[in-house]
């Protein structure tokens, strides 16, 4: 199984029946492939469609359904199309259960930054700013760290996405914990060790006392 893979694998443990969830652009939008249909799961992109789902298959894209970042998906029955009015109003409004987003760094206070790297152009913050705010629920799936550079920091370096504390991070190498305490470390990878999530982690970790590996199903 690739990095990725178990990433999206283990969120998808995170997505309860029958709630409407948005799926950020790269790493998380691979979480649909591993929520069963059965579960009644709706998912949202800001771009106007409630109702995604997964991938399709090779040679099988619609060139008019995409999802936010331009990705082709599929529809599940019953889903339908709005206008982005609609669409960030459902966002705004705190309609969303969970967002599931990707992240470039998060820091002690669980604060995340994803949006922006100085001196590199991009084409703005797109609904990041809004989902984390908005969502009941913020999950950050990401690698844990980037070319040998940590991205679970003692403070954010980058432009804050929001200064709302996120939910959970998840990494290949573990399961995080934000709280008023600090970064409670709930898992870790499948056989990882904890020296191997310090040595990639130059946030405090605090270990919690039930500490248990990742299952992945």
């Amino acid at each position: 199984m690739d990095v990725k893979e178990l990433i999206a694998r283990r969120v998808a443990q995170e997505i309860k029946p029958g709630s409407l969830v948005n799926l950020g652009i790269g790493l998380p939008s691979l979480v649909a492939n591993f929520v069963p249909a059965s579960a009644g799961v709706y998912f949202q992109a800001e771009n106007g469609i409630i109702g995604l789902g997964a991938r399709p298959e090779e040679g099988m894209e619609d060139p008019h359904l995409t999802d936010a970042g331009g990705g082709h998906v599929t529809a599940v029955p019953g889903a339908a199309s709005i206008d982005s009015a609609m669409s960030f109003g459902l966002i705004r409004g705190g309609h969303l259960d969970v967002t599931v987003l990707g992240g470039l760094q998060v820091d002690e206070k669980g604060q995340l930054a994803n949006w922006k790297v100085p001196g590199k152009m991009v084409p703005g913050m797109g609904g990041a700013m809004d989902l984390v705010t908005g969502a009941a629920r913020v999950i950050v799936a990401m690698q844990h760290s980037a070319k040998g550079t940590a991205k679970i920091v003692p403070e954010c370096t980058l432009p804050l996405t929001s200064t709302r504390r996120v939910s959970l991070i998840i990494t290949e190498l573990a399961v995080i914990e934000p709280t008023d305490q600090g970064l409670i470390l709930r898992e870790t990878g499948p056989g990882v060790s904890l020296d191997e999530i310090r040595a990639q982690t130059t946030a405090s970790l605090i270990i919690a006392d039930d500490l248990v590996e990742m299952q992945l199903s």
